[in-house]
Formats: structure tokens, C-alpha cells, sequence
């Protein structure tokens, strides 16, 4: 997958980029025939699972985030630590403002449908680790500051998931004279999604930019090694998009206009979130590469923990399960679409190549995005 440079235009995007709808609704296309004519392969792909972690989804996203992860300048990563507006503007968006829109959304627009409402209610709490940094990347963002929140979402994630359902399912509807719903979430599934998703393509991310860099150089590792594994990113996205409609798609069939319900607030949410944090992104000084992470990381989900919780919590057939299944189906064209909005206010936001961060003393160092990574 290619990263044009920061000043570029989205005419500028390499060919494959450029045509990412039309692979990505290619992919689509393809899984929901091959489940539709093929119902025998979805089955077959349900049976490769090990605890609550899809095994052909954990292939995709393995392949999808390595190169994305494998750009990443560690070292540079760890002065993103040093911009205390990114990190707590990124916690308030992921942690506060994120799940309370999501339980608004669904107590608005799904008054009438508990299991669809507690099923988006469940992915609004399970904030995005793996397909968010494909975002970043295709949308020209911190890549460093990308894998820096990703890595503090994810230890949110293990540690606030199950407190935050239990108040926004149970205490907050109390409170709000609404009807409440009895769940208990499994910490091991919520961290083995951790490990799996982040934990995995992190370590080997890492491991080759220091291996290759001590062995071969810099110069080599992103001119040479990255273009080469660079293309398995776009690979992996498209793999994940064939299963996860191979898998799902059927039932997307059978009730449309459920899919419909479930889906109008979804699209509210990525739309209002990734808004949001734009605008806080800029008022707040911010560079045009962390306003993009800022807004990708708030407007994404983790819908293969939202998935497996909604499963493992109220079984497969569930609404909630169901619920679940919609949200990445919605939210890859929708972040999609999101990537050529944030190239297009690119150069009328953020005209100056050059982050504003280095006028803050309490930031990080300014950080150009390379041309060649």
C-alpha cells in the first residue's frame, strides 16, 4: 500500500490506492456470492476457530496490519508519549464521548429493538486495534502516533471493557428510567483479541524495522525490504473483506431491513466521531497527519472483539450477534470514504507541511512524514 507524500493531493495516490472502492466492492461482492452459491464454504471457515478468534479473519488481519506496522519508526514512536493533547484528547474521544454516543444512537434510533441496540452498545465499546492503522496509513496520518494509541486502547480496552458495559447496560439505563440488560463479558476473550489483533503483527512490526535497520541500514530497510511487503496490506484488507461477508453475509440476506435499522446509526456515529475529532484535532493545534490518527482512532471499532463478546455473551443467533456482524460491514466503506474526506480537507485544514506541534513545549518533536515509507 502506498503513503504519497504528506503535501500531495488525493490525485496523487498510487493507482492501487486510488481504486481502493472498487477492490473493496469487488471483495464484498465476492463474499456475499460465495455465500449466497457457497453456503457450504461459510460453514466449513466457521469450523477454523480457536477460543472466540476466527482463525480466516485472523489470517487477514495478521497479513493487513504486519506492513502497516512494519513502517513504524519506534523510535520516533516513543516521543508521541510527549504530546499530552493527542493522548488525552484521543482518551476522551475513545472512553467518554465514543460509547456515550453509540448508547445514544441506539436508545434514538432503536427504541423498539433491545438486542440490535444492546449489539451496537457492545461495539461502541470496543475500540478499534487493527484496521484503524490502514486508515491512518491510506488517509497520510502519524503512523508512530497510530500504534502509540492503538497500544493504549488496548490496554483500556482489557481494563475498562467489562466496567463499561456493565454501566452503560445496566447502571445508565437506571438512572435514565430505561430498560436495562443483564451481561457478563469474558476478560480472556476481550485479551486474547488483544493479543491476537495487536499483540502478533506489533511484535513483528517491530522486530523487523530493528533487525533490519541493525543488519542492512535504514536506507535499505525503506527503500528495499518495505515496498516489497508494503502491497501485502492491501491483500490482507481484501482477504479480511471476502471472509467476513463469506461468513456473514448470509444472514445480511435474509434480513435486510434489519441490516437497514442497525446500520443508520452507525453511519451517524463514524460520520459525528470522525467530525468531532477533526475539529478538536484543530483547535487544539494539532498537525494535519494527528488530527487524521486522532479522528481514525475515535471513529473506528475493534468488531472482531464486538463480534466474539456478542457471540460468546448471547449466541451466535442473537440480535446482538447480528448487531455485530453489521458494524464492519458498514464501516469499512464507510472509513473508507472517510480517507478521501480527510485528503480532501488536507490542503484547505493544514496547508503547512510542517506539524505546529514543534511550537508547544510539551509536545513531541515535530514529525515529517517520509516521502519513501
Amino acid at each position: 500500500m502506498t503513503s504519497p507524500d504528506v503535501t500531495a493531493t488525493p490525485a496523487r495516490l498510487g493507482t492501487v490506492d486510488r481504486f481502493l472502492p472498487v477492490w473493496i466492492l469487488a471483495a464484498m461482492a465476492l463474499g456475499l456470492t460465495l455465500a449466497v452459491f457457497a453456503p457450504a464454504l461459510g460453514d466449513v471457515l466457521h469450523s477454523f476457530q480457536i477460543g472466540s478468534v476466527s482463525v480466516p479473519i485472523a489470517i487477514g488481519l495478521l497479513v493487513m496490519m504486519y506492513p502497516v506496522l512494519a513502517k513504524v519508526r519506534y523510535s520516533d514512536a516513543r516521543a508521541v508519549a510527549g504530546d499530552r493533547r493527542l493522548l488525552i484528547s484521543s482518551l476522551v474521544l475513545n472512553w467518554l464521548l465514543g460509547p456515550a454516543l453509540m448508547f445514544a444512537l441506539a436508545w434514538l434510533l432503536l427504541p423498539d429493538l433491545p438486542e440490535y441496540r444492546t449489539g451496537l452498545i457492545i461495539v461502541g465499546l470496543a475500540r478499534c486495534i487493527a484496521m484503524v492503522l490502514i486508515w491512518n496509513d491510506l488517509a497520510c496520518g502519524d503512523r508512530e502516533a497510530a500504534a502509540f494509541l492503538v497500544a493504549v486502547n488496548s490496554v483500556f480496552q482489557v481494563v475498562a471493557f467489562s466496567a463499561l458495559g456493565w454501566f452503560y447496560l445496566q447502571i445508565l439505563p437506571t438512572w435514565l428510567g430505561l430498560g436495562t440488560t443483564s451481561a457478563s463479558f469474558s476478560i480472556w476473550a476481550i485479551t486474547a483479541s488483544v493479543l491476537v489483533f495487536l499483540g502478533i503483527p506489533l511484535v513483528a512490526g517491530y522486530l523487523s524495522r530493528r533487525i533490519g535497520e541493525a543488519t542492512r541500514g535504514r536506507a535499505w530497510y525503506e527503500a528495499r525490504f518495505l515496498p516489497r511487503v508494503g502491497p501485502f496490506a492491501l491483500y490482507g484488507l481484501l482477504f479480511t473483506i471476502v471472509m467476513l461477508f463469506t461468513l456473514q453475509g448470509q444472514q445480511v440476506i435474509d434480513r435486510p431491513l434489519d441490516v437497514v435499522r442497525i446500520a443508520l446509526p452507525l453511519l451517524v456515529y463514524f460520520a459525528v466521531m470522525f467530525a468531532v475529532a477533526f475539529v478538536v484535532g484543530r483547535m487544539i493545534g494539532l498537525a494535519y497527519q494527528r488530527t487524521t490518527t486522532l479522528a481514525f482512532t475515535a471513529a473506528g471499532n475493534n468488531f472482531e472483539l464486538a463480534i466474539a463478546v456478542a457471540i460468546g455473551t448471547f449466541g451466535a443467533t442473537s440480535g446482538q450477534a447480528l448487531a455485530g456482524i453489521v458494524g464492519p460491514l458498514i464501516e469499512v466503506p464507510a472509513l473508507v470514504a472517510l480517507v478521501y474526506v480527510a485528503l480532501w480537507l488536507r490542503p484547505r485544514l493544514f496547508p503547512s507541511r510542517l506539524a505546529p506541534e514543534a511550537a508547544a513545549p510539551d509536545a513531541a518533536p515535530p514529525v515529517l512524514v517520509p516521502d519513501s515509507a
